[in-house]
């Protein structure tokens, strides 16, 4: 691929299957930690506010040759102590991926920030902290643990608590489902490696996190976008239960995966696309070139290029996460769901010219935001909008009627699921606006990251960094600690936050005054009732 290379050459492939991200070194600075692990002896760096960073932990084997398409392998054990200073390499990719990071089917690498007090024996202090475990978004197609946006530091020193990233297999290494066209039991899995990386991930955390001072019986997920959407799938997959223990997905819902005979679509123009039709070929093909599959025009949403994403295989996934109900075996699994007020503000870049559609063009535009999600006439929807909010402008409604039909309408159904159940979700909506451009983008898709992590200055950050943000910051910060900590996010920086029930629908809304409303947006939830929601991929 342009720029990128793979980790390692073939020869060294084997030897750094064994290792973490970088081979052992000679013993570095006193203030270096070192932790020893189930796999081997791994060393961090401390930053100067006292937290200690691990990147590039070696959490699986290497999933290129034979393991390309089959479910994670724990990596084999080390000697001597390995260097854990650099982010690991992200999976195989269409796009740059972060500044300098490496792409590579060797991808299984987390990251670990702990405050935990370090001694002769490591910092293993018994702090028990609860362990915050974060997985990125980037749909099912792109992004890794090593964002800057991710970065643990504020959030593991505000919270003292052990934060985590992770990579793992995505895309087509992850998820192109090949069991129907091949009678092969390697490939049986293969629509659903992906997550099952992110289940040995989570083992990895169970077995070592200790060490690090955190407590393997305290494990919170959240996720933004495509994250949130992969911890609903693993809430309904057998093979991460008892693995964590909270959950919170921000914008992203999976309320329903791929089914066997539409990811089998996929994966057949997959094929045809890179002309291959059998599995040795597929499995030799070197991996960027292997990505040019991804470019065939996706069977059932008729354009853009093919999805992949989690799929009802009937092994590692045996119902949909969200329906027809919530899945059971989640539901004792404490719950926040959340989105952002202005979504689909953040999808159309920075593009002057949404702020100034006419109406005609509101009506026009917005089948394509819907994009067989919602089937619904669109001069319908915008005469709607026009009277519950006649201040609004064409473009305002666009964005409103695109979010609430594209974006939010996964969320209110996860809640609603949740909502009858004995354990309902806690439910918030970010008002608070980003002050980017003046304030023009609202509250736009991703906002609510860099707000929980406290990574305000981070590159490409919207928060802004004055006494405002950080206040907004300090109290997501705040309740998404305690939830990690108790399993309730209620604590003194928000007004009493009630879990979702029906018909009330409470919901938390982050603002300048961060306050309770029962069914904020009820119109608009209404208007989209009228028609189904079909969840993109299925």
């Amino acid at each position: 691929m342009d720029r990128r290379s793979l980790l390692l050459a073939a020869g060294a492939a084997a030897a750094a299957s064994a290792l973490p991200a970088h081979a052992a070194k000679p013993a570095g600075p006193a203030r270096s930690p070192i932790v020893t692990t189930a796999a081997g002896k791994v060393r961090g760096a401390t930053t100067a506010d006292g937290v200690h960073v691990f990147k590039g932990l070696r959490y699986g084997a290497d999933t290129g040759g034979e393991g390309r398409f089959a479910p994670p392998r724990k990596p084999q054990p080390w000697t001597g102590v390995a260097d854990a200073l650099a982010y690991g390499a992200a999976s195989m990719q269409t796009g740059k991926g972060e500044e300098g990071e490496t792409l590579s089917e060797d991808c299984l690498f987390l990251n670990v920030w702990t405050p935990a007090k370090a001694s002769k024996t490591g910092l293993a202090d018994g702090g028990k902290r609860p362990v915050m475990f974060y997985i990125h978004g980037g749909a099912y197609n792109g992004g890794s643990g090593g964002s800057p946006w991710y970065e643990g530091t504020k959030l593991a020193k505000r919270g003292d608590v052990v934060v985590v990233t992770v990579n793992h297999r995505l895309n087509a290494f992850g998820y192109l489902y090949l069991a129907r066209l091949f009678d092969d039991p390697g490939v049986a899995d293969s629509g659903n490696v992906g997550q099952l990386d992110m289940v040995l991930a989570l083992q990895w955390v169970r077995d070592n996190i200790e060490a690090f001072g955190g407590d393997p019986g305290r494990v919170m997920l959240f996720g933004q976008s495509g994250g949130g959407a992969k911890i609903a799938t693993l809430l309904a997959m057998p093979a991460a239960k008892g693995l964590f223990h909270r959950a919170a997905t921000m914008s992203g819902q999976q309320v329903t995966a791929a089914g066997p005979f539409n990811a089998t679509k996929r994966a057949k123009l997959f094929l045809e696309k890179l002309g291959i039709n059998d599995l040795a070929t597929l499995r030799a093909l070197p991996a960027d070139q292997l990505l040019n599959g991804l470019k065939a025009i996706d069977p059932v949403a008729g354009s853009g290029g093919v999805y992949m994403g989690p799929v009802l295989d009937e092994r590692s996934l045996t119902r949909h996460p969200f329906f027809p109900d919530a899945a059971p075996q989640g539901l004792d699994v404490p719950l926040i769901c959340g989105n952002t007020h202005d979504e689909t503000r953040g999808f159309v870049g920075s593009d002057p010219k949404v702020f100034d559609m006419t109406w005609a063009q509101v009506v026009e535009k917005l089948p394509s935001q819907f994009n067989a999600r919602i089937d619904i006439d669109p001069a319908t929807v915008v005469a709607a909008y026009r009277r519950m909010y006649p201040h609004y402008s064409p473009s305002d409604v666009y964005f409103a009627a695109s979010t609430a039909g594209r974006s939010w309408k996964a969320a209110i159904l996860q809640a609603e699921a949740r909502a009858p159940t004995r354990a309902p979700a806690w439910v918030y909506q970010l008002d608070w606006k980003s002050p980017k451009d003046g304030g023009i983008w609202g509250a736009p898709h991703t906002l609510d990251i860099c707000l929980v992590f406290g990574t305000l200055d981070a590159k490409g950050a919207i928060v802004g960094t004055d006494a405002r943000s950080q206040a907004m910051s300090d109290t997501m910060m705040d309740a998404f600690v305690a939830f990690a900590r108790t399993g309730d996010p209620n604590c003194a920086a928000i007004p009493r936050w009630e879990p979702y029930t029906l018909p009330r629908r409470q919901t938390l809304v982050f603002d300048e005054t961060t306050r309770m409303a029962d069914d904020p947006r009820g119109g608009e939830r209404e208007l989209f009732n009228k028609v189904p929601f079909t969840q993109f991929g299925t």
